[in-house]
């Protein structure tokens, strides 16, 4: 919903951000791979009791998740580095779950039926991407939502910066993620009959 909705008022700073990396001889691909590993280590150091590092570098690979794409517009996007985005979007996400996970083993049936979730939602959002026609902004049918990867970064950084309210952020990603992906699966209904 962030995404779709807010993202006019951060996309100057995306857009000069994205202008300077390519002046800098930077493609998007590679900045989508540093966005990665900037964004795979918030789990590890959530892990090792370093929650405020943890999130920064969850909100600076989201960051630069968001330039990548910019750039790739103001390029030539390709179909790899659409497989590359998605992909480590989820990683991402996968990183920060197992973080806390290890950090809270009582609260790992919450965290498991999250990432089933988290499957749920992507899984529509891909498959209506792959059959559709429709074209938007990206390079695939984006299906707004809920929950999208703001959302999702706002209740990650909620996990890992509240820990008396561990269990009940968990869960309440999960409801918003059901709730995104049934979103997504009506709609797909009434685009694609």
């Amino acid at each position: 919903m962030l995404d779709t909705h807010a993202r006019k008022y951060v996309q100057p700073l995306i857009s000069n951000t994205a202008e300077q990396l390519l002046k800098f001889g930077l493609t998007p691909n590679q900045v989508t791979v540093i966005s990665f590993f900037i964004g795979v280590s918030s789990g590890v150091f959530f892990y090792f009791g370093l929650p405020i590092i943890a999130v920064l570098v969850l909100w600076i690979s989201g960051f630069l998740d968001a330039v990548d794409g910019t750039m790739a517009r103001k390029t030539k996007s390709s179909p790899w580095g659409t497989v590359m985005d998605v992909t480590f979007d989820r990683l991402v996400e996968i990183s920060v779950i197992l973080g806390v996970a290890f950090v809270y083993p009582e609260i790992q049936w919450a965290l498991l039926l999250l990432s089933v979730s988290i499957i749920f939602s992507i899984t529509v959002f891909l498959t209506v991407g792959a059959v559709s026609e429709k074209q938007g902004m990206k390079s695939f049918y984006y299906q707004a939502g809920l929950a999208e990867r703001t959302e999702g970064f706002i209740l990650l950084t909620l996990m890992m910066l509240l820990p008396a309210f561990v269990l009940w952020t968990t869960l309440i990603f999960l409801a918003v993620e059901v709730i995104t992906g049934l979103q997504r699966f009506f709609e797909a209904k009434r685009i694609l009959q």
